[in-house]
């Protein structure tokens, strides 16, 4: 790290379980945030201010005039724009250390295949069980992390799936594909403004963490949030020998990936 570097990430090199070393490693490695929404806004700041060397953000939307109330990434000269893009110019801005790619695709099963060969940890910010079972079926097949999170209304979840470890669960254990959950829209149900930013950026710390190599991760186990009572609660989770996604399935990769 250069003299600029060593100020920049001052803060983070005086924690015993970063310093340096972690932060050298969040400096090589590369981040894959799908949404750049609500979520995925406070995400992938934090991961660009927190000196993560690549990030690829995937968001076929453009910013609406609704999407202001939450999505902090962007504003109103971005109005129009593509989110991917607006998220890539603010992390531009903010930390030039980090090379940020947008791709203005959906993320389907092909792309996903691609891009998460590349990358060290990918977080689900997106909003329907389609894109986040295609993300976590890529994910176990390739043995990279996942940070998965999901809010609306007033309620909010997040948990970790770790391929690498073989008992750690997927998100189809816990959210299987043939249960008929139904997507709910935060146009009709409604959205709590700090919620997806409180998730986003618990995504970001568990995203930071396993970069870095440190602490304990949220594998086996959903942190639920109930944002009209501010009550976290933990449940913990199992790998289910029949899941379709990763039932039976051993550790695909090298934990030091």
């Amino acid at each position: 790290m250069d003299d600029t570097q060593l100020q920049r990430y001052a803060r983070h090199l005086l924690l015993d379980e970063i310093g340096i070393e972690g932060q050298r490693r969040l400096l090589g490695s590369h981040a894959l945030v799908i949404g750049a929404g609500g979520l995925g806004s406070p995400a992938a700041l934090f991961l660009a201010s927190a000196g993560v060397g690549r990030l690829t953000v995937v968001d076929h939307d453009t910013v609406d005039l609704t999407n202001l109330q939450r999505q902090i990434a962007h504003d109103l000269s971005r109005l129009g724009l593509p989110k991917a893009d607006s998220v890539a110019a603010r992390v531009a801005a903010l930390n030039p250390d980090v090379r940020c790619r947008a791709l203005v695709r959906r993320a389907d099963a092909a792309l996903l295949d691609e891009l998460v060969l590349d990358c060290q940890v990918v977080l689900d910010c997106s909003d329907n069980f389609a894109t986040r079972h295609a993300v976590n079926a890529a994910c176990v097949r390739h043995g990279v992390p996942l940070v998965a999170g999901a809010a609306i209304a007033w309620d909010a979840q997040i948990t970790v799936v770790d391929p690498r470890q073989a008992a750690s669960p997927c998100w189809a254990c816990l959210f299987p594909p043939d249960a008929g959950h139904e997507d709910v829209a935060c146009s009709t149900m409604g959205v709590f403004a700090p919620l997806v930013g409180i998730v986003g950026s618990l995504q970001a710390a568990e995203a930071l963490k396993l970069l870095a190599a440190t602490g304990r991760s949220l594998a086996g186990r959903l942190l639920m949030l109930d944002a009209r009572t501010m009550r976290f609660e933990e449940i913990a989770v199992a790998r289910q020998p029949g899941c379709a996604v990763c039932g039976g399935a051993a550790a695909a990769t090298d934990p030091a990936r």
